[in-house]
């Protein structure tokens, strides 16, 4: 990774953070993607624009990856790519939420090797390099361990606790919520909560920077089956969501694979 790049996704995410600042209860235009996608605004488009231009000026053989933007194969034959979510946390940030985020990353072959979770409103800066461990505002965080999963507080929406998904039994868990699916991954590298989850698939760009962040704080992420998640997929989706300290992430393993290997 060369040596700047953490720096370069910072200075991005500040920016991004400018901006969003400025559209933040201003009633910026905003209307319904259709396809269950949800809302965008013209504030999202505004920080897509920027970040395309300032972070492929400053490394114009990296691929791109964005929700707001075309999706275009060139991406999947370049060794890096940025991948990003203008604004996660939309819906959140039209109804007055300060907790919506600015997630970037830069991964290598599939890998993340650099990442930076933005929550401008909410002065939180979250960061990781593959190998060089997380931090939150420049200080380093560690997913605090935990044996089991009976008693957890996890991060998820309520139907994702539905029996029906459950063949082992729901987990005894407390369950809560906050808008953004990667501070959700962050808020478990921090220890905030015990773990996350999401059943459903995943967009990239919704987790691509935050399961670097979790991984590097020592927290386990996987999909929903157990599989180690990659990212630059031609259709850029993972199948859900896990994670937490071991215990926790095996604990859910073995109620949605009841008798199955991880």
């Amino acid at each position: 990774m060369p040596a700047d790049d953490l720096t370069l996704l910072h200075e991005a995410a500040e920016a991004a953070g400018r901006i969003a600042a400025r559209h933040f209860g201003a009633g910026p235009e905003s209307w319904d993607k259709g396809n269950g996608q949800g809302p965008v605004s013209a504030a999202d488009l505004e920080v897509d624009r920027m970040l395309q231009h300032e972070l492929l000026a400053a490394r114009p053989d990296y691929g791109w990856l964005s929700e707001e933007s075309a999706d275009t194969p060139e991406r999947l034959q370049a060794e890096r790519v940025f991948i990003v979510d203008p604004i996660d946390g939309t819906r959140a940030f039209l109804e007055g939420q300060r907790g919506f985020a600015h997630a970037l990353a830069i991964v290598r072959n599939g890998v993340p090797e650099a990442a930076v979770v933005h929550l401008p409103l909410l002065g939180l800066t979250y960061a990781a390099t593959l190998g060089g461990g997380a931090t939150l505002n420049g200080r380093p965080v560690r997913t605090p361990a935990r044996a089991t999963v009976s008693g957890a507080r996890i991060l998820a929406t309520r139907p994702q606790l539905a029996p029906a998904l459950w063949p082992g039994g729901v987990p005894d868990v407390s369950r809560h919520f906050r808008p953004s699916l990667a501070w959700r991954l962050c808020l478990v590298a921090d220890g905030s909560f015990d773990g996350m989850l999401t059943l459903r698939p995943a967009w990239e760009w919704d987790i691509a920077a935050a399961s670097l962040i979790a991984t590097e704080a020592g927290a386990q992420v996987s999909d929903r089956s157990g599989m180690a998640l990659r990212f630059n997929a031609p259709h850029p989706q993972t199948p859900g969501v896990l994670a937490g300290p071991e215990g926790v992430h095996r604990g859910l393993l073995e109620r949605l694979l009841p008798g199955g290997a991880a």
